[in-house]
């Protein structure tokens, strides 16, 4: 697993601070913010992140339920949502990596709390015990 999505995996769990996080996206070019929006995005994906994380993520986030990439979330078709998200205006991208961010942390922590109570084999999944 490479530097950036041990570093993104570990900003959803808890175990980096998202102000840092968004220090580090900030300081990114906007090709690579956009890969980072797209990397986010695809890890939601595969944790089952779901229409109904939206409102919690939201919040999580600390963005407005107003802000566009709030609205999007909660819309339906969360892998249509999350194309539009990722291609938001450059002015909408911290709020979308805030949120991205906050959407992963919810559905993998819905995913280790049902599917991995008893131990599995995801990396990402030991970074908080060190196993």
């Amino acid at each position: 697993m490479d530097e950036r999505t041990v570093g993104l995996n570990e900003l959803a769990q808890g175990l980096r601070p998202l102000v840092r996080g968004v220090e580090w996206f900030e300081g990114l070019a906007a090709d690579e913010q956009f890969e980072v929006l797209r990397d986010l995005s695809g890890f939601c994906i595969q944790a089952r992140a779901t229409v109904e994380d939206g409102p919690e993520s939201v919040r999580v986030a600390g963005i407005r339920p107003t802000h566009t990439p709030a609205v999007l979330i909660t819309r339906g078709q969360l892998p249509a949502q999350l194309t539009k998200i990722i291609n938001l205006p450059q002015d909408e991208r911290v709020k979308a990596f805030r949120l991205l961010v906050a959407l992963l942390g919810v559905a993998d922590k819905r995913r280790r709390e049902r599917f991995c109570a008893g131990g599995c084999t995801h990396a990402w999944h030991r970074f908080a015990t060190g196993r």
